[in-house]
């Protein structure tokens, strides 16, 4: 059964979302705030996360998504009173998937869930390995590649991690700018090109015989990620 984890300090909201996702069918495991949050996510593992950002003092929304991306890339959406554009401009580049504003409608809710859990690939762990040659450390946006540690950039980390996720399926150019340049306009295409030379050079320099690159280009449409032929 899908898990779902529901980080909300108002009672009343928690109640309601664990009656609404439970008669959806899905498994809800609840925290009132952040600390518990963070215990509930590393014991339980969820399939997703629904987060309130006007969590109490001491760890807020903001700084258990910020936490949540250091062990994790399972969806986050993200619930607020607050609907300004600069709090969803702000919540989607801190690493959240969707954003949904207080208050909300039941469907629209179960909508976004449902859409987010369909895209979504299974989630990465900090500490899992990936594939026999690859493990992703998410805490230290960087990579162990056949058993060398790569230190990588944002963007670097942001894009092997995008691929690794859908690994043995093409990631177009679009996609990838979307999801990790938040350019879904699809302007300056030539940034990806240039993120995977760089990418697939660090990767090279760390393994002494690294064996056939990992990263696939496809001409005319975007990368594919090729795990491991031992897998």
């Amino acid at each position: 059964m899908t898990r779902i984890l529901v980080v909300e300090d108002d009672p009343d909201v928690a109640v309601a979302l664990r009656v609404l996702l439970g008669r959806a069918g899905y498994e809800v495991v609840a925290a009132a705030d952040g600390r518990e949050g963070l215990r509930r996510l590393f014991a339980d593992r969820p399939d997703l996360m629904v987060l309130d950002i006007g969590l109490p003092p001491g760890l807020d929304g903001w700084q258990v998504l910020d936490r949540t991306r250091d062990m994790t890339d399972l969806p986050v959406l993200l619930l607020s009173a607050r609907g300004a554009e600069s709090d969803r401009v702000r919540g989607l580049r801190a690493g959240a998937d969707d954003y949904l504003p207080k208050p909300f409608g039941n469907e629209e809710l179960l909508a976004r869930v449902e859409a987010l859990l369909r895209r979504a690939a299974p989630a990465l762990w900090s500490g899992a390995a990936q594939d026999r040659s690859l493990r992703l450390v998410p805490d230290r946006r960087s990579a162990v590649w056949h058993g060398e540690e790569v230190r990588l950039s944002d963007i670097e980390y942001g894009l092997l991690q995008v691929l690794v996720r859908n690994r043995g399926r093409v990631v177009t150019t679009d996609q990838l700018l979307a999801q990790v340049w938040d350019d879904p306009q699809g302007i300056g295409r030539d940034r990806v090109k240039f993120a995977v030379l760089r990418l697939r050079r660090k990767l090279q320099q760390a393994a002494h015989d690294p064996g056939p690159d990992p990263i696939e280009a496809v001409r005319g449409l975007g990368y594919r990620y090729r795990a491991d032929p031992g897998d």
